[in-house]
């Protein structure tokens, strides 16, 4: 039998780097796609890179202008909160799931690739309005209906409906890399430990009773 191909949305965090893991594990030969859309800082870039080379896995890559701002992480001038806030962050990119995986598809789909996998969670969509199952399933059927190639491609978002713990707990199990990932939101050697991606972290490392490989 052939083996089955996906595409697997890769920022460089831990949850995406679970995600391409799990991926494997469920037998797809997979290719990353690595998005340079000007964010604050490119340091998640290249630890996407190494995780993907860690995995033994290609990657792409690509750049995209969002000109119009309107994110913390694409305008420096948006100060990033040190605290875990109700409601829509500031960190939130408008739109930026339906982009990526918009981009995911067409690749997908010129590979002739089975599925698409993202590492949104839980703690994501009690934010950020596209990490919501409710999306994930319009998307799917969106992408059903506006491909080419059939059977359609599946959009898989394994770690829905997990918590940071329990992703860390999987990624343990899976042997993700988790020393070469980057969670934070700013640049740098080591993580500034106060943005609410860290925060995020540090508690999933807790809960979960594992020591991150990033805090010495």
């Amino acid at each position: 039998m052939k083996s089955k191909k996906a595409i697997v949305l890769l920022s460089g965090g831990l949850d995406s780097a679970t995600a391409l893991c799990l991926a494997k594990s469920k037998g797809y030969r997979c290719q990353t796609l690595i998005f340079d859309y000007g964010q604050r800082h490119k340091t998640e870039i290249s630890r996407a890179v190494k995780v993907a080379r860690a995995c033994g896995c290609k990657y792409q890559i690509l750049k995209i202008n969002l000109p119009w701002k309107g994110s913390a992480l694409l305008d420096k001038k948006i100060k990033v909160p040190a605290k875990i806030k109700a409601g829509i962050p500031v960190t939130y990119v408008p739109a930026r799931n339906i982009i990526f995986l918009s981009f995911a598809l067409s690749l997908a789909e010129t590979i002739k690739a089975q599925a698409v996998f993202i590492g949104a969670h839980a703690q994501d969509y009690s934010g950020y309005p596209d990490c919501r199952p409710g999306f994930f399933r319009a998307f799917a059927k969106m992408a059903q209906v506006g491909l080419a190639i059939k059977p359609g491609i599946k959009i898989i978002a394994p770690l829905l409906n997990k918590n940071k713990a329990q992703i860390i707990k999987l990624g343990l199990k899976l042997g993700v890399p988790f020393h070469l990932t980057w969670s934070c939101y700013q640049g740098g050697k080591i993580p500034c430990g106060v943005c609410d991606s860290c925060r995020w972290r540090a508690k999933g490392f807790k809960e979960a009773g594992i020591s991150d490989p990033l805090i010495r």
